[in-house]
């Protein structure tokens, strides 16, 4: 056969090939996208379907009294995840998960007024806003019920409560955070909180006289808990040393009227809050085992006259100190900053130290990077101009460099 012919007859069998192949190719994108379509027609019909059902049900259920809706509750949990709520109550319904099936309710009954209370809840809710509800007692079958054993958020305040007992909150096994500010409250049962893995609790504004830290020591309890106690009337704080240690990790005691700084040893603070209190003298050692406290605030304590040496000598991991508004500290001995290694951010605005603030004292702050001394005077830490190296060294000279409204004042040398 001529060698022409031949290549030609190849050549024809190689396009025919790639012809067929080509509609291999293309035959089974178009599967692939049938295949896509259908899913998503699939998908698609499901959920208008579940919007079709909760429809019908919030309409079956409108209508219901709320004595019957609490036994629906009971009987068809599948309904927890609808949007209808208990009347003059606010449901915000939030989905995650897979065509949207799992979800979490918040409820709003704020200011629904206390004959209505206790009230059904969905069996999903997560958190329950029971505020502004003139109530004044709250018990353990007032919180008891479908939707309120898996509570992670519970708001009480501004009420009118006098008294919890140490089974109120017994039966709430997931509360994280607890709101009682703002209601009448003049003691805390010690095991009051024991059974519940609280991260938060907010205790202010109530009619606290004094107040047991041990009421913060949960069973099993690993991580750290935030607890606020301002504004209350406490003058004493305690704490059982043969008991377990409370986890607290903030601690606010401002606006209370302790005359002196509470014995916290041992408690893994971080964050210790002590603004407004009739506190004349901060003693030496005033703040004895709290080495791992970063932010100490002493704002506002008008009784204050003195702080005496070594009175913050145990707090090497401190980095914020609020001195701020204390017009009776008119000058610090230098070594009131013993041991203020890590020392970051210092406020003396308001107080007679900030027209009395020397270099000696800056021996003892060898971290510090700025210095509130007015309302509108601050030193920032930099690099003496003309001093810049590019290794760090001996020579290099740092400075606390201040400015007021009017410009530069002379620096520190640190």
């Amino acid at each position: 056969m001529d060698c022409r012919v031949l290549g030609g007859v190849v050549e024809r069998r190689r396009r025919r090939r790639r012809r067929r192949e080509r509609k291999r190719e293309k035959r089974k994108k178009e599967r692939v996208r049938k295949r896509k379509r259908e899913k998503e027609g699939r998908k698609e019909g499901r959920k208008e379907g579940r919007r079709e059902g909760r429809k019908k049900k919030g309409l079956w259920v409108s209508g219901m009294s709320s004595l019957a809706w609490f036994h629906l509750l009971l009987v068809l949990p599948c309904l927890g995840t609808s949007r209808t709520c208990f009347p003059r109550c606010h449901c915000e319904v939030e989905t995650f998960g897979l065509f949207d099936s799992f979800s979490l309710t918040k409820v709003d009954c704020s200011g629904i007024g206390s004959h209505l209370v206790p009230v059904p809840i969905p069996l999903d809710t997560t958190y329950l806003d029971l505020s502004s509800n003139h109530l004044e007692a709250i018990n353990q079958s007032m919180l008891t019920g479908p939707g309120y054993t898996t509570l992670v958020g519970l708001d009480l305040s501004y009420n009118k409560i006098s008294q919890v007992i140490p089974t109120t909150f017994s039966r709430l096994r997931y509360l994280e955070s607890l709101d009682l500010s703002h209601n009448s409250l003049g003691a805390i049962p010690e095991d009051c909180f024991s059974q519940s893995p609280l991260g938060d609790v907010d205790l202010s504004s109530n009619h606290l006289l004094q107040i047991s830290l041990n009421v913060f020591a949960f069973k099993g309890q690993g991580k750290p808990i935030n607890v606020d106690l301002s504004n209350n009337l406490i003058s004493r704080v305690s704490r059982e040393p043969d008991k377990t240690v409370p986890n607290i990790q903030s601690l606010n005691l401002a606006g209370n009227q302790l005359t002196s700084i509470p014995d916290l040893q041992g408690i893994p603070l971080r964050y210790l809050n002590l603004d407004g209190n009739p506190v004349s003298v901060l003693e030496k050692d005033a703040f004895l085992g709290l080495k791992g406290l970063t932010h100490l605030s002493l704002s506002g304590i008008h009784h204050l006259l003195n702080i005496l040496p070594f009175s913050f000598k145990d707090l090497s991991a401190l980095q914020v100190l609020d001195l701020s508004n204390n017009p009776n500290i008119k000058s610090l001995n230098p070594k009131v900053f013993y041991s203020l290694s890590s020392l970051q951010e210092l406020n003396l605005s308001g107080t007679g130290v900030a027209t009395a603030f020397s270099k000696p004292m800056l021996r003892y702050l060898p971290s510090i990077k700025s210095v509130a001394l007015g309302k509108n005077i601050r030193c920032l830490r930099t690099i003496r101009e003309g001093h810049y190296h590019r290794a760090a060294g001996p020579n290099k000279k740092e400075v606390l460099r201040c400015h007021n409204g009017h410009g530069s004042v002379a620096p520190y040398v640190l």
